[in-house]
């Protein structure tokens, strides 16, 4: 969405902090033993208790059936949108487990996702993953500003990407979003400087680069939701709303 009133841009950083604050609280919930019902029902309650909505759930892209949890989680080579209250994951000691939801605040959506390692990591390899994707996170929305490009974004990110060897996904890609979940413009992990969609004053972007260990080739799982990697390696994903403004990009989902 463009912003084009300041009660729009208030509702969205409230939104956005109170997105933060919540997936902050289910990150530090993470630990070997929990389950993802137990995460989805968490983040339910929560979001509830402050008279807000859970933007995925029940959330369809065109001919699709509904999304049907409101968190989505995924772990080691699960990338995106696996529905916590139906995959039936317990978390085990190593893995590499990714919260991703939105929420609706004032009839506007935010987004934010953040990949943490439950309990003692298996490698060296899964803490410079994590550590690399939000490295290139923070790359990618230092370009959100205006007169840059989606492409000015996505070469950025793919730029940290292959300085650490990481593959990542080509038909996965950050969106607009405010009044729906997912709006224009496409914003892909790769790209080249100049190309792509000009970015101007009062955009409201999701940004999340998408990260593995191996080729960065996915398919989808039986579940018809869940994006695993072809190869089995692990992945990670870091995701904030962004805001482009004429002082430069300001992060909605944060505290």
């Amino acid at each position: 969405m463009i912003v084009r009133t300041k009660s729009d841009v208030a509702a969205l950083r409230e939104g956005g902090k109170r997105l933060a604050r919540h997936v902050r609280v289910l990150s530090e919930m993470v630990a070997p033993g929990i389950t993802s019902r137990e995460l989805e029902m968490h983040a339910r309650e929560r979001v509830r208790a402050e008279g807000d909505e859970m933007a995925f759930f029940g959330h369809k892209e065109r001919n699709e059936e509904p999304y049907p949890s409101g968190l989505c989680l995924s772990v080691n080579d699960v990338i995106v949108h696996s529905p916590a209250g139906q995959n039936e994951v317990v978390i085990q000691d190593g893995d590499i487990v990714c919260l991703d939801f939105g929420i609706k605040h004032e009839g506007l959506i935010t987004d934010h996702a953040v990949t943490v390692i439950a309990g003692t990591p298996k490698s060296p390899a899964d803490e410079k993953l994590v550590r690399g994707t939000y490295e290139a996170l923070a790359a990618g929305i230092k370009e959100a500003k205006p007169g840059n490009t989606t492409g000015d974004i996505g070469y950025a990110v793919q730029q940290i990407a292959e300085k650490y060897g990481f593959g990542y996904p080509k038909h996965l890609s950050g969106h607009g979003v405010g009044l729906k979940v997912h709006e224009e413009p496409h914003v892909p992990n790769f790209g080249e400087p100049g190309k792509g969609v000009k970015l101007v004053e009062g955009l409201v972007i999701a940004i999340e680069p998408m990260m593995t260990l191996g080729s960065g080739e996915l398919y989808i799982d039986k579940d018809g939701r869940s994006y695993r990697t072809k190869d089995g390696s692990r992945t990670a994903h870091a995701e904030h709303t962004v805001l482009v403004t004429k002082k430069g990009p300001e992060i909605l989902t944060k505290e």
